[in-house]
């Protein structure tokens, strides 16, 4: 076995890295807001869906991929096939790349929002920090579109919390690791309650 510079083990990190995540997770299955908010956040969603609308994700880093995920599995499939749900995450390369360059990258989410985006329609936005400015920027066009906005965050009373019709937060640590990883489970337990809901028969 290899060895880490220092007194801890290699299996002393793993361990380590496994007790902090169950016990992030454990502290957040306990916090009623925040499942509270998890339920008005599916019938947000649900809401949106019965009435023709779609939700548009977006997110920097790993929460963009989280955003692609969450678009993914709600437009193609998550555990098993039904009919396609209207999702979209602000994600392509070559259109970040062009409002980047052109117009800067604070507005590389708002103008998609505005290019797209329906009075009725959903703005999933992610940010652990709560605070990211495109991010933030992105939310005011949704809200000024007569779009609902659910802000899935890391940390209370962010800038981003004025700006949530729901706002999901998942603190973890004094990093982003824990936070990402409360927010995948965040996603799935979203998804599945808009299935049971609108697909009772998969259940």
């Amino acid at each position: 076995m290899w060895a880490l510079p220092g007194e801890e083990s290699v299996i002393q990190v793993i361990s380590n890295a496994l007790t902090e995540a169950a016990e992030s997770l454990e502290r957040f299955r306990h916090d009623q807001s925040a499942l509270d908010a998890i339920q008005q956040a599916a019938q947000c969603l649900i809401t949106c869906f019965r009435a023709g609308g779609k939700v548009i994700s977006c997110g920097n880093g790993g929460s963009m991929s989280d955003a692609m995920h969450f678009a993914e599995e709600l437009s193609a499939r998550y555990r098993l096939t039904r009919a396609a749900l209207p999702a979209i995450a602000i994600s392509d390369p070559g259109y970040l790349s062009c409002v980047g360059n052109d117009l800067g990258y604070d507005a590389v989410f708002s103008r998609a929002v505005e290019a797209y985006g329906k009075p009725g329609d959903v703005l999933f936005a992610l940010s652990t920090s709560g605070k990211s400015p495109n991010i933030l920027k992105a939310m005011q066009t949704a809200r000024a579109g007569s779009m609902q906005v659910i802000g899935l965050t890391g940390r209370a009373d962010s800038p981003m919390s004025a700006l949530c019709d729901v706002e999901v937060c998942a603190p973890g640590n004094a990093f982003a690791d824990r936070s990402q990883e409360l927010h995948i489970k965040v996603i799935h337990i979203l998804i599945e309650l808009v299935e049971r809901e609108l697909f009772p028969e998969l259940y």
